[in-house]
């Protein structure tokens, strides 16, 4: 009979590991299986500017490997596999992953991540992380004096763009429509900014981009004109996407309660979700902050959770 493991994490990435170096510590030899995509979004991160302990910055792979090799070392087991199903009606709770494996454990924490809304276009992933982005808070800084373009129509492209304006020496926000789904008070905070400019009923058709000194760069972008399909060439040095993130939640639809956007609820000031013995950290719970840091601090709190409730669970 397979053996039921304590604690099982569902998802790496910063979230993922700190849960399991802290689960590991208390040990609770936790299972972590690392998903569709090892690390989470810091791998394909060029350079990460904003964790603390890196004066100098860190590359987002690295940064991961780090975490790995220190959830490594307090005992956790990780497989490169990505949980397929869940079932979370009764204790032990079961999971399987795509090579058709079940495993079970008394307890499990949820750090599956989330993932940003893209275009879809081949030129944008090759881009991402050398112009392209889909975070401000995080790339922002990269690009003091120079001129970027933000992809959207709601808040989330109008927060984008107002974030930029603190390094960029201007911000063009591309909208295919007229009419904007953001929310009226953050659209005048747009159009009241003097670095802002707006391009309606235009979609990006290409990102071009060249080599410079080895390192690929963002020179512009074609853009298609969707009333009139006339195309035309807008020069920037970067293009952020603002149209939303959506949590990696699809395998736990109808298991565990998500609000409308699908990000997993939380009990106010924990990880506990509406199943006891599950929990839940990173950003597949958090649709407001989205930071390595924070990911990480939830990890650490889920890790506590699981421990304190594993303890409780046994009286």
């Amino acid at each position: 009979m397979p053996a039921i493991h304590k604690l099982i994490i569902i998802g790496s990435g910063p979230a993922g590991f700190t849960a399991a170096i802290y689960a590991g510590r208390a040990n609770l030899s936790p299972l972590l299986f690392e998903g569709i995509q090892p690390g989470g979004q810091l791998t394909i991160t060029t350079e990460v500017e904003n964790y603390p302990g890196f004066p100098e910055g860190v590359q987002g792979p690295e940064l991961m490997e780090i975490f790995r090799k220190q959830a490594l070392r307090f005992g956790t087991e990780c497989k490169f596999q990505a949980v397929t199903d869940v079932n979370f009606t009764a204790r032990p709770f079961s999971l399987t992953t795509e090579n058709g494996e079940t495993h079970s454990a008394q307890s499990i924490i949820i750090a599956t991540g989330a993932s940003a809304k893209l275009l879809g276009l081949p030129d944008e992933k090759e881009y991402m992380g050398y112009g392209v982005s889909a975070c401000a808070t995080c790339d922002g800084f990269f690009f003091k004096g120079l001129e970027v373009c933000v992809v959207g129509g709601g808040d989330t492209a109008m927060e984008e763009a107002l974030f930029l304006t603190k390094f960029a020496s201007k911000v063009t926000i591309i909208h295919r429509r007229s009419e904007f789904r953001a929310s009226k008070i953050m659209l005048t905070r747009a159009h009241a900014n003097p670095k802002i400019a707006f391009l309606t009923d235009s979609e990006v058709a290409e990102v071009l981009g060249e080599t410079r000194d080895g390192r690929k760069a963002v020179t512009g972008l074609r853009l298609r004109n969707v009333q009139t399909g006339e195309v035309s060439m807008k020069p920037c040095d970067g293009l952020f996407i603002g149209i939303g993130h959506k949590p990696n939640t699809e395998i736990f639809d109808g298991k565990i309660e998500t609000n409308a956007a699908g990000y997993i609820v939380t009990k106010p000031g924990s990880t506990y979700t509406n199943v006891p013995g599950v929990f839940a950290c990173g950003d597949v719970q958090d649709s407001v902050y989205r930071q390595a840091v924070t990911a990480a601090g939830s990890g650490c709190m889920a890790a506590i959770d699981a421990e304190r409730w594993l303890e409780n669970s046994k009286l």
